[in-house]
């Protein structure tokens, strides 16, 4: 009797018709989940992961569509976040959201392949790839597996996202914006995922306009209820996240449109 009420408890829960877990890794697609663009429509998506312009220089692994994925409570507390920029003129752009456990797996199997060094010039340009692991860029689980991180950015809100070209030279992640590859984000000192020191969101040796749009960064979405990473400007997990300890699995994929 006990296994089939808890059995009913998690269906009603979770709304699965399959799962599978290991190590606190499952695979269904929750009903908590929504689609963050039709949920605040001002915001800009920017998913890197589905397309080229990313540190592995291909898509990842459990990207099928390009759209951001999180649990209602975080995009809730994100939409409070969104209409503090929007009386500025400034919108949130997303570069990534909900991570299935697949997409990380893929990271740590490029990490391990030391020679394949495709995009080191823009997003790794001083670190030795075989270090990824031991300087903690690289992990085997990750908070955007758990549906409440997010990766973003501050952008106007008229702007278009440029279209990314491979063809183009790379450059620095850490080089100035005017150098970097295209992007429509305010300057805070680095491209997205730029393995950098000076990504943390506390580095000093920057400019005064570049260190107040971290601030602002910051402060909204600290006062919408996230926390930030200490190595990443860009990223935030709120703090009271609906699933702590589930790290996810299914594809990124559209799967409540009528959201």
């Amino acid at each position: 009797m006990y296994n089939l009420l808890f059995i009913f408890v998690f269906f009603i829960t979770y709304g699965s018709a399959s799962y599978a877990a290991n190590n606190n890794v499952v695979e269904f697609s929750p009903k908590t989940f929504i689609n963050l663009k039709q949920f605040i429509p001002q915001i800009q998506t920017d998913m890197r992961y589905y397309g080229q312009h990313n540190f592995v220089g291909r898509p990842v692994k459990g990207y099928e569509q390009p759209v951001c994925l999180l649990t209602k409570p975080a995009a809730i507390a994100l939409k409070a976040a969104e209409k503090k920029l929007l009386g500025m003129g400034l919108t949130f752009k997303v570069y990534d959201c909900y991570r299935p456990q697949r997409a990380v797996n893929d990271f740590v199997n490029w990490a391990t392949e030391i020679n394949n060094i495709a995009m080191k010039t823009e997003f790794y340009p001083t670190i030795n790839k075989k270090n990824l692991f031991s300087d903690n860029y690289i992990a085997y689980k990750s908070g955007h597996s758990r549906g409440s991180t997010i990766d973003l950015t501050v952008v106007p809100i008229n702007s278009k996202i440029p279209a990314y070209n491979p063809k183009i030279k790379q450059v620095p992640c850490t080089a100035p914006i005017q150098q970097r590859s295209p992007d429509n984000s305010l300057d805070f000192g680095t491209g997205f995922d730029c393995f950098s020191p000076i990504s943390h969101p506390d580095y000093q040796r920057l400019s005064p306009q570049i260190k107040a749009n971290r601030e602002l960064l910051k402060t909204i979405m600290k006062r919408a209820g996230f926390r930030v990473l200490d190595t990443e400007w860009w990223h935030f997990t709120l703090i009271n996240e609906p699933y702590p300890n589930t790290y996810f699995d299914f594809p990124v994929k559209n799967i409540n449109p009528n959201l």
